[in-house]
């Protein structure tokens, strides 16, 4: 007799998905962003909730590209991770070769299952089949867990930084270096 395994999967999101893909997003930016961005400055309770689900809805329904995707992390019925895909925009990039990979994200809770692997790999995958040749992804540079994670998948930084100022008056900045990977 086989041991019992877990009921995990990777999927393109659906509208219904959107509640779930909101409150991951609003949950779990504080944590990823701490000690970087001041907690004050995130979104939270009912009305930002209602707003970041509408927005996501809205980008499920009306991609502004029809290589825009977003991807979801199973387990079981829950949402526990999301990926989301498209042309790269950066200016230096070709929208039709260079793909970019705007966010990759999973519940702390859920860390070290397998689902990061398995949303990357569906990204990954994903942008092949809409022919990227490349891809690209942004990581604040304080980031150490992700960019080891993505080094040993394959990624590596091509020496573009940036530093946004999230709220425009120049207190909170965020430093990110962008990794990027071979599709072919």
């Amino acid at each position: 007799m086989s041991s019992p395994t877990a009921d995990v999967s990777v999927r393109v999101a659906w509208a219904e998905d959107a509640p779930d893909v909101a409150r991951l997003q609003l949950r779990t930016w504080p944590q990823t962003y701490a000690g970087l961005v001041p907690a004050e400055a995130f979104p939270s309770g009912p009305e930002a909730e209602a707003a970041a689900t509408e927005a996501w809805r809205a980008a499920f329904a009306r991609p502004g590209d029809a290589r825009h995707r977003v991807l979801v992390a199973l387990e079981r019925v829950r949402v526990v991770g999301f990926a989301v895909t498209g042309p790269a925009s950066d200016p230096d990039c070709d929208p039709v070769a260079d793909a970019e990979l705007a966010e990759l994200l999973v519940d702390p809770a859920y860390r070290g299952a397998g689902h990061g692997s398995r949303l990357l790999q569906a990204a990954v995958d994903t942008m092949r089949a809409d022919r990227f040749t490349r891809s690209v992804l942004w990581a604040v540079s304080k980031d150490d867990a992700l960019r080891g994670f993505l080094t040993s998948a394959g990624w590596g930084p091509d020496g573009a930084h940036r530093e946004l100022d999230l709220a425009g008056d120049g207190v909170t900045r965020v430093r990110q270096v962008r990794l990027h990977t071979s599709l072919g």
